[in-house]
Parts: C-alpha cells; structure tokens; sequence
C-alpha cells in the first residue's frame, strides 16, 4: 500500500530536484526525506529517482508514478473538500500569497468583501512574488496564490494546479519631465533603445515582460538600476536616471513629481494576474469563497 505523505514527498522532490530543496520546502530533514523515498521504492518495488552531481531526477518508473500522484493528491484535495463541507466549513484560516500592488489591488478589497460575507473565515496574507507563491501553495505552505504570467511559470492545463483568471492589466512608459518624448500622447517603445533603463529584478515576472516587450520592439534593454520596489523605480526615473514601464495598477496613488506617464504606442505589454489553488482545492468551503471575493474585487 502506498502512503499518500510518501507521494507529496516524491512530487517536491520532482519539484525542486534537490532533496535538501524538497526537505526545505516540507518542513522535513533531509535524511527523513530520503527515508521516505527509499521507503517509496519498497512500496512500488521499483527505482524511483536517480541522484546525480546535479541534483536528482525520477527515473522513468517515477515519472509514471508521479503522473499518478497529481491524479490522486487532486482527489485527496476534493475529499477534504467535501468532507469539509459536510461539516459546514464555515470558520476558518486561509492563507493568500500575493505580490504588493496585487494585494493593494485585489487581497485587501477581498478580504473586507469576507468581512461581510463571511466572517467565519480568516485571511492570512502573505507577500511574495508570482515565481515564488506558486512554489508555495505546491507545498502547502499556503492555500491560494495570486500570482502574474511568467516565463517558467506552470502551463496552464498543469495538472497540479487549477488558475482563475483575475485580471489584465498594461504597462505605462515612464519617463523623466525632460525627456525627448515627455510630450508625446504615447511613447513607441523602439523609440527608448538607447536609454539607460530601470527595472525589477530578473527573476521578478514584471522584469520579463518589460524584457519581452523591449526585444518585440526589436531591442535588448539596457538595465543601468533595478528594483523591485516601482516606487523606488518612479523615483530614480524622477532623478532621471533612466526609464521605465510600469503597471498602471502600481502607479496609483504614488508621487510623480518630476515623471511623465504615457501610454505605449501599439500593443502594450501587459501582465495577467490569476488565482492559483491546488487542483481538487476549488470546491472546499473555505477556499470558494476566497475565489469568489477575490473574482468580484477584480471586477470591481
């Protein structure tokens, strides 16, 4: 009989393909993780992950059965919901990932609409990037991501996780007071090639739509200053130290002394923020109406 614990432990291995990484993100010991596995493969009777300089990949009895494994911890994930709503499930902690001007944007308006609605479930808010809260709620380190497109991010139809689309949102050209194009109603993108740029970090998902909106308008950028903060990023453009694209949602309410704000010329970059849950996660009656006021605050 296959423990179903042993195949959480096999998928974060498969996740993060170190075991230390794996131990890390379940909250185990390394040793206790390989115990697990190795326990795994007596069960199953076959060799599951091979270890290498590396780090450890599943052979392809593994592959196999972790093919199952999303299958079947989707399944477990509906259990608990039904049993959950057998029992009411009409209190209780859930926790949201999100990053900041998502929280500004769709958390916070979501969790008064909870207030309201339902006032037996509590909201834990947690601030991270997309590549970062997707990685958490496959770990159970949190119950909902609200997390943007990014290159690496898991395909849609990933059989681990269900998305609901929240909203859409373009990217607005900031540009120093006297800049050559502070006077034009939009800013062509091709048109700001041989300016210094600032901008998130790699590895943040807004940092790869503004380098894929760049290479679209047939350049590489070139990044003088980075920061993840658009404030911090707004203010450096204000000192003139570059330009920048920004999302419209982060400029709100913000100081744009000594900035101009334009919107691009053409298609503008634009980044699409959703709701991520465990698959088999969306019908428990404590994360529904999480999606629900989250859903109804980006419309609003």
């Amino acid at each position: 009989m296959i423990e179903a614990r042993r195949l959480h432990i096999l998928r974060a291995v498969a996740d993060h393909r170190t075991v230390t990484a794996a131990a890390a993100a379940l909250y185990l010991t390394p040793s206790a993780v390989s115990q697990q596995l190795t326990a795994l493969e007596q069960e199953t009777g076959h060799r599951l992950v091979e270890r290498g300089a590396k780090g450890v990949r599943l052979t392809a009895a593994g592959e196999i059965l972790l093919s199952h494994t999303n299958a079947v911890l989707a399944q477990l994930e509906r259990a608990e919901a039904e049993l959950a709503a057998y029992s009411s499930g009409e209190a209780g902690t859930v926790t949201v990932a999100a990053f900041a001007t998502g929280i500004a944007q769709v958390v916070a308006p979501a969790v008064a609409r909870l207030a309201a609605a339902a006032p037996g479930i509590r909201i834990r808010v947690q601030d991270a990037e997309g590549d970062a809260s997707l990685p958490m709620v496959l770990d159970r380190q949190v119950d909902v991501a609200v997390a943007v497109e990014y290159r690496g991010a898991p395909p849609a139809d990933d059989p681990r996780l269900t998305y609901v689309p929240l909203y859409a949102e373009p990217f607005d050209a900031v540009v120093p007071v006297g800049h050559r194009l502070a006077d034009a109603p939009e800013v062509p993108l091709a048109e700001l090639a041989k300016d210094p740029w600032i901008g998130p970090y790699p590895g943040n998902p807004c940092h790869d739509v503004v380098v894929l909106a760049c290479e679209s308008a047939g350049f590489q950028l070139r990044l003088e200053h980075s920061s993840d903060d658009f404030r911090a990023v707004v203010a450096l453009a204000s000192a003139d130290a570059g330009v920048a694209l920004v999302p419209r949602s982060a400029l709100r309410g913000m100081d744009l002394t000594g900035v101009v704000v334009r919107p691009v010329d053409g298609v503008a970059p634009t980044r699409r923020v959703f709701a991520a849950i465990r698959r088999g996660a969306e019908e428990h009656p404590l994360i529904r109406p999480v999606l629900k006021a989250l859903g109804e605050a980006a419309q609003a």
